[in-house]
């Protein structure tokens, strides 16, 4: 690939060693070309690693775009990639002539990145707003960032994250720690306790907050000391309120550093005070030599440290928190030995610079071929589906039928309706409308090619009538207005009422050309409304073939939910439904008996948190064992990792049964509705009673029964997930065929 990347050329820290560390490993494969606007220490370090560079010089913005539209042309560059405010400006003047992809690295919060300084952002500020906004994609610096720029509006189909990569191939050099500190007029001895931060001095920082908690600590432990690295423009502030709140000879301010390495070597203790971040250099750096960690709990900051395991965390601006976590690290060097050690082995495990520069390709390689798709008539899927109301299940539904499609064609445009898009948009990272939007729907529906009514029970009416006619509303206006239609790997019934009945199979009838269906009851229910005309395939649930992997964020999901290593877990899904107070205590003295005759920790699970929490703390007030209580993930994948890790399942929520199906887990069914039946019937699972007869005695059996069968081998899980994929060769089917 031909690349060309701009930025500015005064950039330093972290900005400054993502860009270098990266254009270096992409320098090795692919034809890469540095353009900076000053000359400097940046170009002059960027032209000792090899990478070509050129210095652009002048304050007339359209002079430079027109050189920079020169170089393009010159070098038949395939895609241009922007750093900082100003790169951004230029990239936005050049987008349209350059007819190549532009894209833009957000480092930080790009409106906090001139906090303090009202008149730059002002100017600069707002231009560098309006900038973003015209490119064709975005790298974010960790999935926080990601987040935050979805959470702004920004297409979560064109935002991709990538955490900052460390080099731990290359032996590192540094000056021995007393010699370092005594060269910036820190004399130690056997007590001293270094704390350390390396950063720009500026307000999103938020150094006013580390020295007024280390001013409180150091009065208990006078042997601690603070240095303060870097310079910007609350330097002078800091070092005052230093001086005002500190005791003379414990902060020292060595300004900006050459030798971070040395640095960090000469710390017990690595600080992070900031109000945002992405994923700073600052902590990953410091993991490379083996520094214990305090760092305050925003943007990409928890992926990488887990609290109280490899590091400990704090609230922004929390200063008696960052307090206490400082005195607990400064008596305590086993401690601090520990933490470094475990936060070494996880930035060296996740976090490498080859892992960070190997990604950053794929992500050019997806852009520049979604900037080349032919532009269609008919182009994409709509999904409606009972999203975007709290329910885990539904919104993991929908993370794996935007999985099956992104294997159809990883470029597909997805827009999934939802109650809440912007949560919709966060968590399935797909464009998504409010689902009552039904003009903007419809504009959508006249150029997508398919549209899925996808996932869950959604043509039933007992819930209400007034659901049902909308997803079958939907269906009509969608076949109206030109897409394909297809029922997704979905539930049906009941369906009661005789007006509500004849609705449904005039509807399908006419609308649907293709229905898939997760269990026989739904198969049953479709011929009894006589349901003949599309084609009616038996298949499964599109969520058994959710796979969480083993990545840092998945795992640091795990750790923060209160999961212990070693601990062995069961987990009680449960919802209100009628007389449910009357079973109360027979769940948990079942949940007592899991504890107590198989060593099972109880975990109470929200599927659907506003529903379902009254219930589980009904349950949680009569256990006398430990226990937790947890709400579902953001997303399917999060949800599914916390059920795989559990050692038996017990639930009324269906979907809890079908993750734990899927993943193999020992299950119990407590049957609130057909649904819950018809699935287990359809896996050929009688581990299930009806609610009413749900007691304690009743419910102990079959977790007796549960943990002695251990049922769902590997051959069970493949056969569930083939006749899961089968639901993807359908929808391929209606997306490449002619209509």
């Amino acid at each position: 690939m031909k690349l060309i990347h701009l930025i500015s050329g005064g950039d330093v820290g972290g900005a400054k060693t993502h860009v270098l560390s990266l254009l270096q490993g992409l320098n090795r494969t692919e034809d890469v070309h540095l353009i900076c606007f000053m000359e400097g220490p940046f170009a002059e370090e960027a032209r000792c690693l090899g990478i070509p560079t050129t210095v652009i010089e002048g304050s007339n913005p359209m002079a430079v775009r027109k050189r920079i539209l020169a170089i393009i042309r010159h070098d038949d560059c395939q895609l241009l990639h922007c750093h900082g405010a100003r790169a951004n400006m230029i990239g936005a003047l050049v987008q349209r002539q350059a007819r190549i992809p532009v894209i833009s690295t957000i480092h930080s919060d790009y409106r906090l990145d001139y906090l303090g300084r009202p008149l730059a952002a002002l100017t600069y500020g707002n231009i560098n707003k309006v900038a973003l906004r015209r490119f064709d994609a975005w790298i974010g610096v960790s999935d926080g960032m990601r987040q935050l720029l979805i959470s702004r509006g920004f297409d979560p189909q064109r935002i991709f994250p990538l955490y900052n990569g460390v080099d731990f191939s290359t032996p590192l050099k540094t000056v021995p720690r007393d010699e370092w500190l005594r060269g910036i007029g820190l004399t130690p001895t056997d007590k001293t306790v270094v704390f350390g931060i390396a950063a720009r001095i500026s307000p999103v920082k938020d150094m006013t907050t580390l020295v007024r908690a280390f001013s409180a600590a150091v009065k208990q432990a006078p042997d601690i000391r603070l240095v303060i690295a870097g310079d910007g423009e609350q330097a002078g502030e800091i070092r005052a309120l230093a001086k005002e709140l500190c005791p003379e000879g414990t902060v020292f301010f060595p300004g900006w550093l050459e030798d971070v390495n040395s640095f960090y070597q000469a710390l017990d203790v690595n600080v992070l005070t900031s109000l945002s971040e992405t994923f700073p250099y600052a902590l990953t750096e410091g993991a490379r030599m083996h520094c214990a960690t305090i760092a305050s709990n925003v943007g990409g900051v928890p992926y990488l440290i887990d609290d109280g395991e490899n590091g400990l965390l704090f609230e922004p601006q929390d200063v008696s928190a960052l307090t206490a976590h400082m005195l607990t690290l400064a008596t305590d060097a086993a401690k601090r030995r520990g933490m470094g050690e475990a936060l070494y082995e996880k930035t060296k495990r996740d976090f490498s610079v080859q892992a960070m520069v190997e990604k950053q390709k794929h992500y050019y390689e997806i852009i520049i071929r979604r900037f080349r798709r032919p532009k269609l008539e008919r182009d994409g899927v709509v999904i409606c589906g009972a999203y975007g109301k709290g329910n885990g299940g539904d919104n993991a539904i929908l993370d794996a039928i935007v999985a099956q499609l992104r294997h159809i064609d990883p470029d597909l445009p997805i827009c999934a309706l939802s109650r809440t898009p912007k949560e919709t948009r966060a968590a399935a990272c797909v464009d998504s409308l409010y689902t009552f939007r039904l003009l903007a729907i419809r504009r959508r529906m006249r150029h997508a090619k398919l549209y899925l009514s996808g996932g869950g029970t959604l043509i039933q009416d007992t819930t209400s009538t007034r659901s049902l006619l909308y997803y079958l509303s939907s269906i009509r206006m969608a076949a109206r207005a030109g897409c394909r239609v297809m029922l997704y790997g979905c539930g049906i019934g009941p369906v009661s009422r005789p007006r509500n009945c004849e609705r449904t199979a005039k509807t399908l009838n006419r609308y649907a050309e293709i229905i898939s269906l997760r269990d026989r009851y739904s198969e049953e229910t479709l011929r009894a409304l006589g349901v003949t005309t599309p084609e009616i395939h038996l298949t499964a649930d599109p969520a058994l073939l959710i796979d969480p992997g083993d990545t840092p964020a998945i795992r640091s999901f795990l750790h923060h939910s209160g999961l212990a290593d070693g601990t062995r877990y069961a987990l009680f899904a449960l919802r209100p439904w009628k007389d449910f107070d009357r079973h109360i205590a027979a769940f948990a003295n079942a949940a007592e008996y899991a504890h107590r005759e198989y060593g099972l920790t109880p975990v109470l699970y929200a599927m659907e948190p506003a529903r379902d929490r009254a219930a589980l703390n009904a349950v949680a007030a009569q256990l006398r064992c430990p226990y937790l209580l947890l709400e579902a993930g953001s997303n399917g994948t999060e949800i599914v990792a916390l059920i795989r890790r559990m050692s038996l399942v017990i639930a009324m929520r269906l979907h809890t049964l079908i993750f734990a199906a899927g993943q193999g887990v020992p299950m119990v069914g407590v049957v609130y509705d057909p649904k819950v039946s018809g699935f287990l019937d359809y896996l050929g699972q009688d581990l299930y009673l009806p609610l009413e007869e749900a007691n304690a005695a009743s419910l102990c059996d079959l977790i007796d029964t549960a943990m002695a069968e251990q049922m769902f081998e590997a051959e069970n899980i493949r056969s569930l997930r083939e006749l899961a994929a089968e639901n993807e060769e359908l929808a391929r089917h209606l997306l490449t065929e002619e209509s």
